[in-house]
């Protein structure tokens, strides 16, 4: 299942030149699973055209408050009350000037003003007008009505200038729906995730690894992150962009891993490991490249630091919930090292199986609590 399976997402679009990114995420919330109605400004018409946005959504789009046919029944209030959630992107500084005074001279102004939805905002303009107090004030304003507001990214602006006001892409502000449609029960907690795996120096172009990707600590960390938590990703080497918000620290070894996780896990609530760290390291790696021969080569292997044992001697009252990466045996495995470990809840999966192992998107893990409660989630997207 999408993100927004189920969900209604209305997009409010401003006039500015960030428009012309809505057609792809008007695609994108439909991958998603939404259903998504779409309203614009007269302004934004003249950037990106309505008749666009009507075949990639599906829907008509509403973009005149006046509109005879659009406003027989209503419009624009029919389409606030069938919102699950409106996005509004891009928020232009006029656009939301008149959505801080309270305005309804146009449709979305008066959406916003007639939905009871959460309503999350995108501001994106020039970095100069994002840094004058009357914007800051309204978009404050805005938070006060309990608007969710999407921080604009850096970067080169239309104008050519270097600095924030770019909209967020698609994936950031999925993130920002989701999370306003998601109860916010971790709001004030601190969660500590491990994530990917580790490598360990042979020599300089050489280490041994394993095949973790991250993508199921990096999961972990945007779910936290929706339901209002505020997170720290100490991850090993991956691809993947790191869910935003969240504090990233970036390790290579087991004992990079380690050091990060003991000198932070004080701080935390809850701490999740996820990582797959190795098991052993080459002892004495070498500071020169091993050259190829006819002669057999024998690394002779040390243990690393077993970091979620260290974490649990130091656990104090937080939650521990740690992960295992088996071939067989998996339940008896699992709890044994539930209790070895001394963990509160383990996630125990079968990485023979495909399609529920390293670098896949979907995984299905066995579950055991402390008190021996099991829960089999069946095959899941890893963020579900």
């Amino acid at each position: 299942m999408g993100k927004l399976e189920e969900k209604t997402v209305v997009l409010g679009i401003g006039g500015g030149i960030a428009a012309y990114k809505s057609a792809d995420l008007v695609r994108r919330l439909v991958a998603e699973g939404a259903s998504v109605r779409v309203a614009m400004t007269r302004a934004a018409c003249r950037f990106i055209t309505p008749l666009t946005l009507q075949a990639l959504s599906g829907g008509r789009v509403a973009s005149d408050l006046l509109d005879l046919g659009e406003e027989a029944e209503i419009g624009h209030i029919a389409l606030a009350q069938s919102a699950d959630a409106v996005l509004v992107a891009p928020a232009t500084a006029n656009l939301i000037a008149r959505m801080a005074a309270g305005m309804a001279d146009d449709v979305v102004t008066a959406l916003c003003l007639a939905t009871r939805a959460p309503v999350v905002v995108a501001p994106s303009m020039n970095a100069m007008m994002l840094d004058h107090a009357a914007v800051g004030t309204n978009i404050e304003r805005l938070r006060s009505f309990g608007y969710r507001i999407a921080a604009p990214d850096s970067g080169e602006l239309a104008c050519g200038i270097e600095g924030p006001g770019r909209l967020p892409d698609a994936r950031v502000l999925i993130h920002e729906l989701t999370a306003a449609l998601s109860d916010q029960d971790m709001e004030g907690l601190h969660v500590l995730v491990s994530a990917g795996p580790t490598r360990e120096p042979l020599d300089p172009v050489r280490y041994l690894s394993n095949r973790s990707s991250g993508r199921m600590g990096y999961a972990v960390a945007a779910a936290a992150l929706r339901r209002g938590a505020r997170v720290s990703l100490v991850s090993g080497p991956s691809t993947l962009e790191p869910p935003r918000d969240c504090e990233l620290i970036n390790v290579e070894t087991a004992a990079e891993m380690n050091e990060a996780m003991r000198g932070r896990v004080t701080a935390a609530d809850i701490v999740v490991m996820v990582a797959a760290v190795a098991d052993y390291r080459p002892v004495g790696p070498k500071t020169s490249k091993i050259k190829k021969s006819k002669a057999a080569l024998s690394l002779p292997l040390e243990a690393t630091e077993d970091v979620l044992a260290g974490l649990a001697r130091s656990r104090g009252d937080r939650i521990l919930v740690g992960f295992a990466a088996e071939t067989e045996d998996l339940a008896d495995n699992a709890r044994e090292k539930l209790l070895r470990k001394n963990l509160d809840l383990i996630v125990a999966n079968d990485v023979s199986v495909e399609g529920q192992g390293f670098d896949s998107p979907t995984n299905s893990a066995l579950l055991i609590d402390r008190d021996g409660s099991e829960e089999r989630t069946g095959v899941l997207a890893k963020e579900d």
